[in-house]
């Protein structure tokens, strides 16, 4: 269940989604949080420099991996403006990090990507857990999933 604790998080996301935007980049943004609520890394999109691995969940699992233990990891939530990709699945259920909340659904993300008439990406888009099976998972959220369509809007439809 997503609290207003949760909300003030995803806000967050998408903030640094829009950051990412304005660099010209996918919108995307993920926060890490420790169980006492403090904000450890916060991170957006970073593949217009080429390097489509660059993905903020991708980096909160390294960042993590290399500065908590195991027992903080998996305490800890991930937040992020939409749900994370195969890829960045598997490096969060590697690393051991614990929840993970989101705004947006990759099935959201697909139709919405239909029906701007982008192609799919080259990686089929699953549900977190049909990657990492036994994860708490809590999204999307309804009440800011809109904003983050449009990101994904203006990102597409800019020349």
């Amino acid at each position: 269940m997503v609290n207003d604790g949760d909300m003030q998080h995803l806000r967050r996301c998408i903030e640094l989604a829009t950051e990412a935007l304005a660099l010209g980049d996918e919108p995307f943004g993920s926060v890490l949080v420790a169980a006492s609520g403090e904000v450890l890394f916060e991170d957006h999109n970073h593949v217009a420099s080429g390097d489509r691995t660059r993905h903020p969940e991708f980096e909160i699992a390294r960042w993590a991996a290399a500065n908590m233990t195991l027992e903080a990891r998996s305490e800890a939530t991930v937040y992020t403006s939409g749900e994370h990709c195969p890829m960045c699945a598997a490096a969060h259920g590697w690393v051991g990090l614990g929840r993970i909340v989101y705004v947006s659904s990759s099935e959201q993300l697909t139709a919405w990507l239909s029906d701007l008439g982008v192609s799919a990406p080259p990686v089929r888009a699953l549900p977190i857990r049909d990657v990492v099976p036994n994860i708490e998972v809590d999204g999307p959220v309804p009440s800011l999933a809109e904003q983050v369509h449009d990101l994904h809007r203006r990102f597409h439809s800019s020349p």
